[in-house]
């Protein structure tokens, strides 16, 4: 057991809502002479069948049906009972001639299901999971016999996801474990950078134009703009009411702050520096940025309830005219709050910022920008016939041809959308539905604005973003430099173990710490006792683990 692989695991601190939909985005490919992960079931395609180059339609006449598991969705839910109810799923039922039977655990449950469901012998033909948090990792899965080995279906039923397999280094390097075993047809993202730059700073851009102040660039600009909307009133009601920055989901630290970390070329957990990789919060740079952020929170710059705000707590201080500036993200942190303001308030407006430049002279980001494939997808379980696989198989592959895509990003042509040339635009079905949000009504078409199996296209991002402010947010977050960040990374059994035991320790008392020192109830004097107790609880130790993990990384 010593050599199995546990699951991804993300090497900086991420701000909640900075990445929109999920967040891990890392993965691995490459062939290895281990067997580790591979599923005792040998159950694997013959040769007598040539390769498809397409999937044809339908894929049977034979009666198939295929039982699938997976988390429902809040919004889906709010018109539809399931998945099989959507506009998508259904046309792909009367194209590719196989039906679904549904299984959804109760919403917020999936995780303590997911675990009695492969517990079992009697597990469905397909589960949709995030793999990452599944106990033990895919590996785990492989080597218990609970999922199976898709390479060889893949090159012989699969003709779109190995197109995308083979023709993408980066998704040839992200979807397999680190023997090369590839386990699930996976929410893919090729347009990388688009679609997981949706989130970054925001400001308020009336308050900005009211002060003749331009969105900030540097540290320096930051802390000027950030002054300004303490002392000169930029709400108008008399009152030094304001709270420049803001944040929410602290959970009782002040690690919401990491995001001005890159500034001084450091992130709140592993990084790379000068070729190596590092723990942030030992460099002497993090103590620059600790610095800064004391100076901010002394002078009432950040909310002091950035600990403990709730998403309640952080919605009134925005709409209520309190909140200079935020983490939000183009849907949750701008759109949201557009619509929530325009009859209110009408020249409420938000601008995004990219991320501060400070000593470290470049603008970079606290998080990975280059994940294409997340830890999303759908697996094969052994429970499923043998005979019925590859009928499973190219119906999963469906969802990345040009129809699938097409039918599963934008929904059903002429009624959730329209084409104009390259360029799609959602039909007032979605945009202007009387009884639905936007993002609920493409719920009820297709997968683009939940998660799902499908390489997501940044159209459908491009066609949702209704106010200009949240394109232009959108290309200036997807253009910062992410050279400081690990790809996700994975770790074997004992170094899993080891991780757990030491980092766990250590990421609580660095939180602790950071927030005694930026509220002022820790001097920094004390700031070198702070890092000599952090390398006496066996930093060093972890930091070999995420250099030999990285070396796998590279080797794939």
């Amino acid at each position: 057991m010593k050599n199995k692989v546990l699951p991804m695991v993300m090497a900086t601190f991420l701000t909640a809502g900075l990445i929109a939909g999920c967040s891990n985005n890392g993965g691995d490919s490459g062939a290895s002479t281990s067997t580790t992960g591979t599923s005792n079931n040998s159950d694997t395609p013959g040769n007598e069948e040539a390769a498809l180059t397409s999937i044809p339609l339908p894929i049977t006449t034979e009666a198939v049906t295929i039982d699938y598991w997976r988390a429902n969705d809040a919004k889906l839910t709010a018109s539809l009972q399931n998945f099989g109810e959507m506009a998508a799923y259904k046309k792909k039922e009367e194209l590719t001639g196989i039906k679904v039977n549904w299984t959804h655990p109760p919403l917020g449950q999936q995780g303590d299901q997911f675990n009695l469901l492969v517990s079992t012998n009697d597990m469905p033909d397909v589960i949709y999971y995030n793999w990452a948090s599944a106990v033990g990792g895919p590996e785990k899965m492989l080597a218990d016999g609970r999922i199976i080995r898709l390479n060889e279906y893949i090159d012989k039923y699969a003709p779109n996801l190995k197109k995308l397999i083979d023709s993408d280094p980066d998704i040839k390097k992200q979807i397999s474990l680190d023997d090369g075993t590839i386990y699930m047809f996976p929410y893919i993202r090729s347009e990388a950078r688009k679609l997981n730059g949706t989130a970054g700073l925001v400001l308020r851009k009336d308050w900005l134009d009211k002060l003749g102040l331009p969105v900030p660039k540097t540290i320096d600009d930051w802390y000027t703009v950030l002054k300004a909307f303490r002392e000169k009133d930029p709400n108008g009601n008399g009152k030094k009411d304001e709270l420049p920055l803001t944040g929410k989901d602290g959970a009782g630290t002040l690690n919401r702050l990491n995001d001005f970390a890159p500034a001084f070329g450091v992130l709140g957990g592993f990084q790379f520096k000068d070729g190596a990789i590092v723990y942030g919060p030992l460099q002497p740079e993090y103590k620059q940025f600790i610095e800064t952020m004391t100076k901010w929170y002394a002078e009432g710059l950040v909310d002091p309830e950035i600990i403990t705000n709730d998403g309640k707590a952080f919605d009134y201080k925005i709409t209520n005219n309190l909140a200079g500036a935020y983490s939000g993200g183009v849907f949750s942190g701008m759109g949201k709050y557009y619509n929530l303001m325009k009859e209110a308030n009408p020249s409420f407006s938000l601008a995004g910022a990219a991320w501060p430049i400070g000593p470290a002279g470049k603008s970079y980001a606290t998080f990975n920008l280059g994940g294409k494939v997340l830890t999303y997808g759908e697996a094969i379980t052994s429970s499923a016939n043998k005979d019925k696989i590859k009928y499973i198989v190219q119906w999963m592959d469906f969802n990345y041809s040009p129809q699938g895509h097409d039918l599963f990003n934008f929904g059903i042509e002429g009624e959730s959308y329209t084409k104009e040339g390259d360029t799609i635009k959602f039909t007032d079905q979605i945009m202007n539905n009387p009884k639905l949000t936007y993002d609920q009504a493409l719920a009820a078409y297709a997968l683009s604005i939940m998660d799902g199996p499908m390489n997501q296209d940044g159209r459908y991002l491009d066609a949702l973003l209704a106010y200009p402010e949240q394109k232009e947010a959108n290309t200036i977050w997807m253009g910062a430099d992410d050279s400081l960040t690990l790809p996700g990374l994975r770790f074997t059994e004992d170094e899993s173990r080891l991780n757990a035991s030491v980092m766990t320790p250590i990421s609580t008392y660095v939180s602790e710490m950071v927030t005694k020192f930026i509220t002022g109830k820790t001097p920094i004097s004390e700031y070198d006792k702070f890092t000599k107790t952090i390398q006496s609880m066996g930093i060093d130790q972890i930091a070999k683990i995420y250099d030999d993990s990285y070396k796998r990384y590279q080797s794939r």
